[in-house]
């Protein structure tokens, strides 16, 4: 399966537009964002940032994938994104994939998106029980040990 930008379009993407009003970090003029999806291509979805320029990240959805990951807000984040249960969350990962041989995949499990699922206003936040995990956490490990 390829994963590429370039196969997204309007008629085979699906996606809403979400607010992001401090940017990602690296990104702070990238302030409106697509959650877009293809069917084949689950549980990965894009990130589209709008900003000076349009920039794509890989994502996921954590639950279901990462075993025992429980993120922890810091009150002033939840208060920000007017988050009071946890089932208004959507808890997204970025990805990054590496280019090598053999394909390596590592999820951030440290600075996730959290979007408000009511009202679809985003942060990327450094999460207050960041010490449990990694931002590097391997997604797709190689099991080319006998070459």
């Amino acid at each position: 399966m390829k994963v590429s930008p370039e196969l997204l379009t309007t008629e085979n993407a699906c996606g809403n537009m979400l607010s992001l009003p401090h940017g990602l970090i690296g990104f702070p003029n990238h302030r409106t964002f697509e959650l877009l999806y293809q069917p084949d291509q689950l549980p990965f979805r894009w990130l589209r940032l709008h900003g000076p320029d349009i920039v794509h990240f890989v994502v996921i959805e954590p639950g279901g994938i990462i075993a025992d990951y429980e993120p922890e807000l810091f009150d002033e984040d939840a208060n920000f994104l007017g988050i009071v249960d946890s089932a208004e969350a959507l808890v997204l990962n970025i990805v990054t994939v590496g280019h090598s041989e053999p394909v390596t995949a590592t999820v951030n499990l440290i600075g996730p998106i959290i979007i408000n699922r009511r009202t679809g206003i985003a942060k990327q936040v450094v999460l207050a029980n960041h010490t449990r995990y990694d931002a590097r956490f391997p997604l797709v490990v190689s099991e080319n040990n006998n070459a």
